[in-house]
């Protein structure tokens, strides 16, 4: 399954700047997603990221795969839906996460999660991230899922 920007903000409820996810390549709901971020010199965050050296932030390299998880975990399960306002996903827990070598202007970053444990409370996931195929980040990540009170 493939998603393009209007189907993902079907999903999840992040708008700009905070949309990190631009295309969805492949995606077996439950299981695993692989995920695209066009990363422009345009983006907020490099005019003070630095500026005479642009660099993506590595916790929104982290937020993306989140994102990217969110959009796969809860595709067949009607009772939840990232994009409701009623239900707020949180990343909650990041382990492991390592920075192998900088994001810069003109990268596509290739988002690949897969699900280690879903539930309808706490998600856990291994994420990484590639540009060209080398590797630039990895992480376990761990969402919660929380119903909001009116």
């Amino acid at each position: 399954m493939e998603l393009d920007i209007k189907g993902i903000m079907d999903r999840i409820p992040h708008r700009y700047p905070m949309l990190l996810i631009d295309r969805v390549l492949e995606m077996v709901p439950g299981k695993s997603i692989v995920a695209i971020k066009n990363v422009s010199f345009n983006e907020p965050f490099f005019s003070g990221h630095f500026p005479h050296h642009p660099v993506m932030p590595g916790v929104l390299i982290i937020e993306a795969m989140a994102q990217a998880a969110a959009l796969f975990s809860f595709e067949n399960d009607c009772g939840v839906n990232p994009a409701d306002k009623k239900i707020a996903y949180y990343l909650v827990g990041v382990d492991g996460a390592r920075f192998r070598r900088p994001v810069v202007p003109g990268d596509q970053l290739r988002l690949d999660v897969v699900a280690e444990r879903i539930s309808r409370t706490i998600c856990k996931y291994a994420g990484k991230a590639t540009v060209d195929g080398q590797l630039v980040a990895e992480a376990k990540l761990m969402c919660a899922i929380r119903v909001l009170e009116d």
